[in-house]
């Protein structure tokens, strides 16, 4: 199949993703934190009812819609992935989409079931179909301080650099937009150059080639 090895790349993943999530709900506790590497990469086991990056949405209908949404955008990114492979589109750029593919399809995953299969819906869900809450672990804290007492306004407040903590679905959604910002010249470099209009080449006729022997006048 053309472009199969684009598609592998979102099922690989999904499959990533998907394993995170269920290790940490299988080993940790909710809030439980483990330290991966020193102070500034940790597991930190958390629910997140709403968008990425623990951004939430709160209200019955905002949860709906936001599912309904992923699923909608789920949908739309894969059709296009399909279609951008027949169209031979940039590798690159069929990298990004099949990550951002993988990423959203992890995340739907999650709103989708994770409230029947692992009972982590809110408990005042209607229903746990579509009210799953996603599983989020990986986070940052590279800057920790206090403020000194005598900074204006903020002074002896708590600050904390990178405070959001996500998950393996997110992180392959943001770095897709990401390469295709910084790399948009050169992954619709190929559409530009078709888009522009063909020179017309003007053929113009050779001279006769003077006769060597011309016939005299009579």
């Amino acid at each position: 199949m053309k472009g199969a090895k684009y598609l592998l790349i979102a099922v690989g993943i999904i499959l990533v993703d998907q394993s995170s999530k269920l290790l940490v709900h299988r080993y940790m506790e909710l809030h439980e934190e483990i330290n991966v590497l020193g102070e500034w990469f940790k597991l930190h086991y958390l629910l997140n009812p709403g968008m990425a990056f623990g951004i939430r949405w709160e209200s019955e209908f905002g949860k709906l819609a936001l599912t309904a949404f992923r699923i909608v955008a789920m949908t739309g990114i894969g059709i296009f992935l399909v279609r951008s492979i027949r169209r031979d589109a940039h590798p690159g750029f069929l990298v990004c989409l099949a990550m951002i593919l993988g990423g959203a399809i992890g995340n739907v995953i999650d709103s989708t079931f994770y409230g029947v299969y692992l009972h982590n819906a809110p408990f005042d869900s209607p229903t746990p179909w579509f009210h799953g809450q996603v599983i989020d672990m990986l986070f940052f804290p590279i800057v920790e301080f206090h403020w000194p007492v005598w900074v204006p306004v903020v002074g002896g407040d708590y600050f904390l650099f990178f405070s959001p903590v996500f998950n393996i679905a997110d992180s392959a959604i943001f770095l897709g937009v990401l390469f295709i910002i910084i790399f948009q010249k050169a992954y619709f470099k190929v559409a530009h150059e078709d888009e522009r209009p063909a020179e017309t080449v003007v053929s113009v006729p050779e001279a006769p080639a003077p006769d060597s022997n011309p016939e005299p006048l009579s």
